[in-house]
């Protein structure tokens, strides 16, 4: 078959979705070339729009078009409550439970030494700004996740934000050990969320 470059990039460039492997970028490329073309136009006009537009939130670090998200923005949450999640999904899964009312701050991530990511890539020194910033914060609650790096993100928070002075929580082990938090149903996070725990 002959070299079809264009292909190729596009089937490489779906690789960078987690979970996609060679075959099923290739499977996803054929397929929008194949049947349905008017979509592949519109996917890669969504994308470059959401490239050009999306940008974080200069409080929370969270996913937003404008300089402050909407729920920084709103004056009807709780500044002193602060919950840390490690994700805009995390903090998605969250905000459906319709139980928690503070604001947040979005981690883009976790510790996770093996591969190089240490506490400056995933913006701990402006999560301590934020924590001595006013209005002062009451609690802090950490929700990362149950995995092994969610669990070493979280000890080295709650270090920070006790050496900052500030009352910190963990979610309750109702989330599921293992579990990304975006996946957990809505009626396990708003329970982990209600029982909460020092942390």
């Amino acid at each position: 078959m002959a070299a079809m470059p264009h292909l190729e990039r596009l089937t490489a460039a779906l690789q960078r979705l987690p979970g996609v492997g060679a075959r099923s970028a290739a499977r996803m490329a054929y397929h929008l070339l194949q049947h349905d073309r008017a979509g592949a136009v519109e996917l890669a006009q969504a994308l470059l729009a959401a490239a050009d537009h999306v940008r974080h939130c200069t409080l929370c670090h969270t996913l937003c078009e404008d300089e402050v998200c909407a729920t920084c923005a709103d004056p009807t949450r709780d500044p002193a409550l602060l919950c840390v999640v490690e994700t805009p999904g995390d903090q998605a899964a969250l905000e459906r439970t319709g139980t928690y009312r503070g604001r947040y701050f979005v981690l883009m991530g976790r510790l996770r030494p093996l591969d190089g990511i240490g506490p400056e890539a995933i913006g701990l020194q402006a999560l301590l700004q934020r924590l001595q910033a006013e209005p002062p914060v009451r609690e802090l609650i950490v929700a990362t996740s149950f995995t092994a790096d969610g669990e070493a993100t979280a000890h080295v928070i709650t270090q920070l934000a006790r050496a900052a002075g500030v009352t910190v929580t963990r979610l309750a082990r109702g989330v599921p050990v293992g579990s990304e938090l975006e996946f957990v149903d809505l009626s396990t996070i708003a329970h982990a969320l209600a029982d909460r725990r020092p942390g």
